[in-house]
């Protein structure tokens, strides 16, 4: 299994050395310092150095034992005693288990993925609704200036008797409602704001610029295949079954028999009561040592969880792939839906300019209706608001769209 060791690459080719001014720069501020993924590479990071701890082998074992009473040989008394023994686990067991701690490490690696894609769609969607705010706020307090335009027109009518002091107290109540409502979008910056630059871990005082002009044009065609292709935690399941049909297999290795080798050292002492041959030589015994797994029982139960283990993850899988489908068919379906939308609304905010229009001009020639010249500027104000919420809209559930595809906004070549 190929690791990737250069995986940083992926967030931290690009270094921000500008002020943020678009949506791009600003995915590149959270990739580096959001504390959440970094935490999952974290993780990742320490799932690698498992694979070195099983797949080495144990530490050999080096006993030293003394003859408080030296044991008396042909060539001589026995003083002290060496041993030297290494065990070596069946054959492949190793290899099975640093496989299955590689593979695991993969999964890992495919949670950080998933998290930076889900990151990149939080980011989006609060980047989106300052981009709604910015766009309501505008409209309100173009909506404000409008109505006080009326509201001089309406009183030098009623000064000139051409108009009604009723007319007077309807504009202002509504430019009172307006000034409540620009007030409260302006309230409302704060909590987002601080959303915002808590994704990308900066202080909550810290300016955001809302550089980019939206658009609603026709999305690219995405292929449903590309959710069971593409996602990673689809990817870190089927990399979790892998590991454990390898740990599996592992497991019945484990439950072989294990064999070591040694090398016992005995120091002997010379007799000095006769000559002899080989006098006093020290004696070098290889040994060969062979563990017998009697008690089956631990063995068998590693075995069975590995298998429960796949059977757990298959299982998840299958709930995660159907709950995707169910997200990928909503975030379409309100990508069309917010399209419609934006048409209707483009098509409703056109006519009532021109009902407007007109009606202005009817009642600068007669001074009466206008009671409707405000109703229709309330319907002009609705429409583009309801516009520049379906436009936000639209563009998250695009993000969305992107998260569950994992539609690749990196280099991943390197």
């Amino acid at each position: 299994m190929k690791l990737r060791t250069i995986i940083i690459i992926l967030l931290f080719a690009i270094s921000n050395t500008g002020q943020s001014q678009n949506l791009d720069d600003y995915f590149m501020v959270a990739a580096e310092n959001n504390p959440g993924l970094q935490a999952k590479y974290k993780d990742f990071e320490a799932a690698l150095e498992k694979i070195p701890q099983v797949s080495s082998l144990t530490d050999p074992s080096l006993s030293f034992g003394y003859f408080i009473s030296p044991v008396e040989t042909r060539v001589g008394p026995q003083r002290a005693r060496f041993s030297l023994t290494q065990m070596f686990p069946w054959f492949g067991t190793l290899k099975a288990q640093g496989d299955a701690a590689t593979l695991m490490a993969e999964a890992k690696y495919q949670t950080f993925i998933d998290t930076r894609n889900k990151l990149r769609y939080r980011v989006a969607g609060a980047y989106y609704a300052l981009y709604e705010l910015e766009k309501l706020k505008q409209i309100e307090g173009e909506n404000i200036e409008i109505l006080q335009s009326y509201m001089a027109i309406a009183n030098r009518k009623f000064k000139n008797g051409i108009g009604s002091m009723t007319d007077l107290l309807r504009v202002e109540m509504m430019l009172n409602d307006a000034k409540t409502n620009l007030s409260i979008l302006k309230e409302r910056e704060k909590p987002l704001s601080v959303t915002f630059n808590k994704l990308l871990n900066r202080e909550i005082g810290e300016e955001i610029i809302i550089t980019d002009s939206l658009t609603a044009d026709l999305p690219e065609s995405f292929q449903k295949e590309t959710v069971f292709n593409n996602n990673p935690i689809l990817k870190e399941l089927d990399l979790m079954v892998e590991a454990s049909k390898v740990s599996e297999n592992a497991a019945k290795k484990q439950g072989l028999p294990k064999i070591g080798a040694g090398l016992d050292y005995v120091i002997v002492g010379e007799r000095t009561d006769m000559s002899l041959t080989d006098n006093g030589k020290d004696v070098i015994m290889p040994m060969v040592t062979v563990s017998i797994p009697i008690f089956r029982g631990k063995y068998k139960s590693n075995v069975k969880e590995a298998q429960i283990q796949q059977e757990s993850y298959s299982l998840k899988r299958q709930d995660v792939a159907n709950t995707l489908e169910a997200d990928y068919e909503m975030a379409t379906f309100e990508v069309k839906q917010q399209l419609e939308f934006l048409s209707l609304y483009e098509q409703q905010v056109q006519a009532s300019e021109k009902s407007l229009t007109l009606q202005f001009t009817a009642y600068g020639n007669s001074g009466k209706d206008f009671e409707e010249l405000l109703r229709m500027q309330q319907q002009l104000l609705k429409y583009r608001k309801l516009k520049a919420t379906a436009l936000k809209k639209y563009h998250v559930s695009l993000a969305k769209i992107d998260y569950i595809t994992a539609k690749n906004h990196y280099d991943e070549s390197k």
